[in-house]
């Protein structure tokens, strides 16, 4: 799985564990929901992004580095 792919899923399911939190936990919570948008809309214009930093770090490789070993 490429980073960009990988960002993508994390970011869903950390939208649905903020929206569950707000659910059943607290209210507050919605902020979360807030912060994981907000985090989102600047990374699509600045193309910084935290958590493809992290899963990089960690071995994931982009689109186009998995494109190049393939071949």
């Amino acid at each position: 799985m490429s980073v960009e792919r990988a960002t993508i899923a994390f970011a869903g399911l950390m939208v649905l564990l903020s929206v569950a939190l707000t659910i059943w936990i607290n209210d507050n919570f919605i902020w979360f929901t807030v912060f994981i948008g907000a985090n989102l809309l600047q990374s699509a214009y600045t193309q910084f992004c935290p958590a493809a930093i992290i899963l990089c770090k960690i071995g994931f490789q982009s689109e186009a580095q998995l494109a190049t070993a393939e071949h």
